[in-house]
């Protein structure tokens, strides 16, 4: 496995290749990063992972700083699970001059995620082009747990006629359903026994849904209260239409229930997707 810290090295690496698949992450990896490296190996020969924690997408009073950054210990991990190449960039390498050039992402990023976090995926569309131009890959691999993130990065490539496939992969969890996340590290003992209630009451809401209840608002506020009687501060409870995120109508087949909520400081995002038989 090869390290690679600059743009000409990489390039002169990927030469070589018939076909490569590139894992975007920020590091601090955990088994849902891994699971999505091993997918991207079934889809190419030679696995390109990322590592760069992207200041563009953090606002000024988030973790930036406190991000987990272990680069080494990211790497043995990635060497095991069959990644070919990591690109660790500095941030003057991917950013030499003061980047005044962005890409504006549709008004559907400044809902769910991007109402809390105003810039978010402005930052995360600017970084992902930077990447896909810099590595030219035929294949991107993006997980579910970021599933508004997953919608954007496939509008990105279709409105800018990419011909790159990206692949969704599936949200990894610990044995009591807690989605697995980088942020997870900042958990407590106590938080982290309670972190898993954002998975159960999206989870009610889906049932709900199955069992013929198309009261989508009601369902939301009655998540959002019971995740406030157990010390969470809800960003959002939102069920939408699983394809284009748009809020959710009875008649819709295909669904997504997202949810974002603190607990106590750490701010955790999951979603569950449904499937209704017309």
């Amino acid at each position: 496995m090869d390290v690679l810290s600059d743009i000409s090295s990489l390039r002169e690496r990927l030469k070589r290749e018939s076909s490569v698949s590139l894992v975007p992450t920020m590091g601090g990896l955990h088994d849902g990063h891994l699971s999505l490296v091993h997918l991207a190996r079934m889809k190419a020969d030679c696995v390109v992972t990322s590592i760069f924690v992207n200041r563009l997408q953090f606002s000024p009073t988030e973790d930036f700083d406190r991000y987990p950054r272990a680069l080494a210990d990211d790497c043995k991990l990635l060497e095991q699970w069959g990644t070919s190449v990591v690109f660790a960039p500095s941030e003057h390498t991917l950013y030499p001059v003061l980047q005044e050039f962005m890409v504006e992402p549709p008004p559907l990023a400044n809902s769910l995620e991007g109402e809390f976090r105003p810039g978010f995926f402005r930052g995360v569309a600017t970084v992902v082009l930077k990447l896909f131009n810099i590595v030219q890959p035929q294949i991107a691999v993006f997980g579910k747990k970021d599933y508004q993130q997953l919608h954007l990065v496939r509008e990105l490539v279709r409105q800018f006629n990419y011909s790159l496939e990206i692949v969704a992969g599936e949200t990894v969890r610990a044995p009591d359903n807690l989605a697995l996340s980088s942020r997870n590290r900042y958990l407590t003992p106590e938080t982290r026994a309670e972190a898993a209630r954002l998975y159960q009451v999206l989870a009610q809401v889906k049932c709900q849904i199955e069992k013929g209840n198309t009261c989508f608002d009601d369902l939301e506020r009655n998540a959002t209260g019971i995740l406030f009687e157990h010390g969470w501060k809800t960003d959002y409870i939102s069920v939408r239409h699983a394809h284009t995120l748009a809020p959710a109508h009875e008649g819709d087949e295909d669904m997504v229930v997202l949810g974002a909520a603190q607990l106590r400081g750490t701010r955790l995002i999951d979603n569950v997707e449904l499937h209704l038989e017309s």
